[in-house]
């Protein structure tokens, strides 16, 4: 366990988000390398692909409701400095995670054949998405249970051994996929399948590693099989917390099914580079995740402990180191799209339209830099509802007028991006405005008398 109720607040982002980084960016090499091969297998293949993984942000949306609901409860705990509750949120999340990764299983392959059915551009775009997504849902249910791990982890302000596990589970992803993919040393490609299949066995590898961990090394929180039987009161808590930014990312499916649907009439090559550069953009987006990512479990020690000044300023540091990470990478993206997505986007029109996306949506990448820092810091005061009420507000400026543009004359894609510049915009705004709410309304205990 980290204490980080005391010492330099730059000093734990840093810290923590150093370790958060190193291991999303072994995350990002995956992406980018599984990216690179299915590129080479056609524009519908990777218009596929990229489809199926929008599924994700359901899947996403159940992950972070377990992780940012388990991370909240544990790092609370850890701040009152009780390592029983902390014990107790950390073996029930398991439970839930066994509960969620089922659901995933069930739900995934009832209802892939309609999803893919409903955005693909054309029968081989179809086609491709489903063979991902059959191969792929059940590396989806198993994450489930390393979700549970990391996240006790992170609340009680640990974050290296969760990066190791990733790392080693994203290189031998890495590993994986130019052999089942294209058949390296074998001569037996798999194409799609290959690539889901890379993903499910890294994913089922880092279950095996996480678990051995904790068995062997982890003290603070630990298995304990007489803690697994539900307790609903810490399923309501973990969940009321972690339901909104769960929330969140079920409306970011729907943002991005929206976009696909629209610009479906464009062919395969509009998805397909759409595709590319939502890819490439999450991976520009890294560090100011990392930031973000390492902002909950510092604020949730700190607001457990009361220490209302110390929670404003997690905030103000995490803010700053974020738009100035942003204002840099926006000036990349503006000057340099097209050297971003060359290496994924052998056709010149899905490199057409990849760069244009690219080139445009850098516009709010300050933006999405305030606003993640404000997501962080609604997880770790653990009330995440102001987080969903402001993504929901993005979808309602979005969606319809989306769909009104793509009906009228001259309707081109950039339209769409333009678009999601503005929204995100109006997003941010209102993200501030609710966290200087929540600031002032859930720090008054800053004059009350500690707990003892």
């Amino acid at each position: 366990m980290r204490d980080l109720t005391h010492g330099p607040i730059s000093k734990h982002i840093v810290a923590m988000a150093v370790p958060i980084a190193v291991g999303m960016l072994v995350q990002t090499l995956y992406y980018l390398v599984d990216l690179y091969f299915v590129s080479r297998l056609g524009a519908p293949a990777l218009a596929g692909v990229s489809a199926a993984g929008n599924a994700m942000f359901l899947v996403l949306a159940m992950l972070q409701m377990l992780n940012v609901g388990t991370i909240a409860v544990v790092s609370h705990a850890v701040g009152r400095k009780d390592r029983q509750q902390a014990n107790l949120a950390f073996n029930q999340a398991v439970g839930l995670a066994a509960v969620l990764g089922a659901a995933v299983l069930a739900g995934g392959y009832a209802l892939a054949d309609d999803y893919m059915g409903s955005i693909g551009a054309d029968a081989a775009t179809v086609e491709a998405g489903l063979t991902y997504l059959r191969w792929f849902i059940p590396g989806l249910a198993l994450q489930f249970t390393v979700t549970a791990q990391g996240a006790a982890l992170q609340g009680t302000g640990i974050v290296k051994p969760t990066m190791v596990v990733q790392m080693v589970t994203v290189l031998l992803n890495v590993a994986l996929t130019p052999v089942l993919v294209a058949g390296w040393g074998t001569g037996v490609p798999l194409g799609v399948k290959g690539a889901a299949l890379s993903s499910l066995i890294s994913i089922a590898a880092g279950v095996v590693l996480m678990s051995v961990y904790f068995l062997k090394l982890e003290r603070y929180v630990r298995f304990d099989a007489a803690l697994w039987r539900p307790r609903p009161a810490v399923w309501k808590k973990v969940l009321g917390i972690g339901f909104p930014v769960g929330g969140e990312f079920a409306l970011l499916f729907v943002y991005m099914a929206a976009i696909y649907a629209v610009i479906a009439d464009f062919g395969a090559s509009a998805q397909a580079g759409f595709g590319v550069g939502v890819r490439v953009m999450q991976a520009i987006f890294l560090p100011a995740m990392a930031v973000a990512f390492a902002t909950p479990a510092i604020a949730g020690q700190n607001f457990g402990a009361r220490s209302a000044e110390r929670v404003r300023a997690t905030f103000r540091t995490a803010a700053w180191m974020n738009a100035a990470i942003m204002a840099l990478l926006t000036l990349l993206c503006r000057l340099e799209p097209e050297w971003l997505v060359a290496s994924f986007a052998s056709n010149p029109e899905v490199l057409r339209v990849a760069a244009g996306f690219i080139y445009v949506i850098s516009l709010n990448f300050v933006a999405n830099g305030l606003i993640f820092t404000c997501s962080g810091m609604f997880q770790g005061m653990g009330n995440t509802w102001p987080a969903l009420a402001s993504t929901t507000t993005r979808i309602a400026t979005f969606v319809l007028p989306a769909f009104w543009l793509a009906r009228q004359p001259g309707f081109r894609l950039e339209h769409v991006w333009y678009l999601s510049v503005a929204t995100v915009g109006l997003q941010c705004v209102l993200s501030l405005s609710l966290l200087h709410w929540q600031l002032d309304r859930r720090l008054r205990f800053a004059a009350a008398p500690a707990a003892p």
